[in-house]
């Protein structure tokens, strides 16, 4: 055995050895070339980066950092004179939807989106084929809160390139709080503002409204839309992966804080002068109505109702002519309304005195083959008893000793024919017709109201400046702490003696005894006008009544205006009037006015207490 290993041994040394070379010059220059080229587009590259694009990794960086943040400022509140809320913002959310996310997570392509619903041929609704989507309970759970139809749910859905799309805005947070617990693909939501009115539809004509991205479209909302926006600040930050903030870069908007107005309306005489006004028009079957209560010494408006209105936190109400603020925009012809101010234009040019006694017989006369009339012959009667019983006779032969243009110029000294200075917009200035020649007729006839146009605050300003003394304050709806002293634009004894003839209206005899208020002396003088229609006359009318309290120093001027009240009753004494008394009283009870009658004044104060 042993002799047999030691002849291998031999033989295997005898057989000839394998030599490996360890190098080789073609794979050496294979891999140095190999690294030298890459070498070489690295360098290159790193060159072109930092050399000819230095920004681009910059830029790249930043697209996925930096980005845009807002800071919502809200709509600034609008409150009442006393602070009572008339107009507040009140935190919101939009829902809407990422389609293409959607589909992402649902693994649907478009063409699966297209085939997705058919047309049922026998019923003509849709038909869905049962994929993962429609088979999905939240989806129609989601349709279902949001209010919208699952079928426009889903054409939403299925747009094929939209990246946002809104479903539904100004939901509230448990609405919110319910989709996000759905857990839907693709739903998101975005905080905004929605703004909520308390007082709803009492001051709904004044206030007006605001669209859904918060601005205002009718009303002071719209007059006043840029002070009570404000302006949102926007800057660039970078976030990181988390989406937090680690650095402010730039302020690219400097947020702007919204600015709050306080109205001078007073909420309480408000909501009595609206709630008198929708009885009177539902008692007489009108067709709408105005109301203007205003403090004769500072031009501030207490109140300015209108109806008909509507409730702005219900947009499904939401007609053009409910929002309509009547008060500045509908004009009428005044009718007896103007008569003190002919009486008072025939005093300052001295046409006549405060002593002079006018014979109205036989109640009627002829004025270029045309008649005017009183409603029965009132024989002769003094200046105080041509307003206590209207008479048309009386004041239309003060007008014939006027020239035509010292009437228009007194009637434009009591603010006709031109705006109040309120500031609203859609204000209507009324119709003063201007020219050098009147015949006899027409100058009559603008004596006593007609030819003329005019507004419920246009009236309620010139009462306003008989009650002041002859001065005229600019007219706001603002509260203004420092009063603008007033102009004077008629005399003050003419003024203070035409507010005293004023004062028998409502007592006995007068045409509007049902506008009087207890305790206190009113001055104010009625106006029933019939409307004007294509080639004259018709017969529906406008009952007015414009009067001022206390007669003794009045505080408040009150316009009533009252369009086409139906039945048998439709003089302003008997339409008009009750609305003014019960509006006056809550206006002087609400402002602590001293009464005239001292016997009630202490029955008014525990009256006062008692609505308080």
């Amino acid at each position: 055995m042993k002799r047999n290993s030691n002849r291998k041994k031999r033989a295997q040394q005898a057989q000839p050895r394998k030599v490996y070379h360890s190098f080789s010059p073609w794979r050496f220059w294979f891999v140095s070339i190999t690294v030298a080229v890459i070498a070489m587009l690295l360098i290159t590259r790193l060159a072109y980066i930092q050399i000819i694009e230095p920004d681009y990794l910059t830029n790249e960086a930043d697209k996925r950092s930096l980005r845009v943040t807002k800071s919502v400022t809200h709509r600034g509140n609008i409150s009442d004179r006393n602070g009572e809320e008339l107009a507040i913002s009140v935190p919101a959310y939009a829902i809407w939807v990422d389609p293409k996310a959607v589909k992402k997570a649902y693994a649907f392509t478009d063409e699966e989106w297209q085939a997705s619903g058919v047309e049922s041929k026998r019923t003509g609704k849709i038909r869905y084929s049962k994929k993962k989507f429609f088979e999905s309970k939240k989806w129609p759970a989601l349709a279902e809160v949001l209010d919208i139809k699952f079928e426009k749910l889903v054409q939403i859905v299925k747009k094929p390139k939209a990246r946002f799309v809104y479903l539904k805005r100004q939901v509230n947070v448990p609405i919110v709080d319910y989709i996000k617990q759905l857990k839907l693909a693709g739903i998101a939501n975005q905080l905004e503002s929605h703004r909520y009115y308390p007082t709803g539809e009492i001051n709904a004509n004044i206030i007006g409204l605001t669209d859904l991205d918060a601005q205002g479209i009718e009303g002071i909302e719209k007059s006043y839309n840029r002070f009570l926006q404000g302006q949102t600040g926007k800057k660039r930050v970078r976030k990181d992966r988390l989406g937090n903030v680690i650095d402010d870069i730039e302020v690219l908007t400097k947020k702007k804080a919204a600015g709050n107005l306080q109205l001078s309306i007073d909420q309480r005489i408000q909501a009595v002068a609206y709630s008198q006004l929708k009885r009177a028009i539902k008692i007489h079957k009108a067709t709408s109505g105005s109301v203007v209560v205003l403090d004769v010494h500072t031009g501030e408006i207490y109140a300015m109702a209108n109806y008909p209105s509507f409730n702005p936190n219900d947009r499904s109400q939401y007609q053009p002519y409910k929002l309509r603020n009547r008060a500045i925009t509908d004009t009428f012809e005044p009718g007896s309304t103007v008569k003190p101010f002919v009486i008072a234009s025939a005093l300052i040019y001295k046409k006549t005195d405060i002593d002079e006694v006018i014979d109205t017989s036989p109640g009627w006369m002829y004025l270029g083959g045309r008649r005017v009339r009183d409603g029965r012959n009132l024989g002769k009667i003094n200046l105080a008893m041509i307003l206590k019983k209207s008479s048309n006779i009386g004041v239309s032969k003060l007008a014939l000793r006027l020239k035509p243009g010292q009437l228009q110029q007194t009637f434009a000294d009591f603010g006709l024919g031109n705006d109040t200075g309120i500031g609203l917009i859609g204000e209507s200035v009324g119709r003063l017709p201007l020219r050098h020649r009147w015949s006899d007729f027409e100058l009559a006839t603008m004596s006593f109201g007609y030819g003329i146009t005019a507004t419920t605050l246009q009236i309620a300003k010139a009462y306003a400046i008989l009650g002041s003394g002859g001065k005229s304050y600019p007219i706001t709806i603002l509260k203004t702490p420092n009063p603008i002293e007033g102009e004077q634009v008629i005399p003050r004894n003419i003024a203070l003696q035409v507010v005293h003839m004023m004062e028998g209206v409502s007592q006995q005899g007068g045409t509007a005894r049902k506008a009087k208020v207890q305790g206190y002396r009113i001055a104010g003088k009625t106006g029933t006008s019939r409307k004007a229609e294509a080639g004259g006359y018709g017969d529906d009318y406008i009952a007015i009544f414009a009067g001022l309290a206390p007669a003794s120093d009045p505080r408040f001027s009150i316009v009533v205006m009252i369009n086409e009240p139906q039945g048998d009753r439709y003089y302003a004494g008997d339409v008009a009037a009750p609305v003014f008394s019960a509006v006056m009283q809550s206006a002087l009870l609400l402002s602590h006015v001293r009464p005239d009658d001292e016997q009630t004044r202490y029955t008014l104060l525990d009256q006062l207490n008692d609505a308080q």
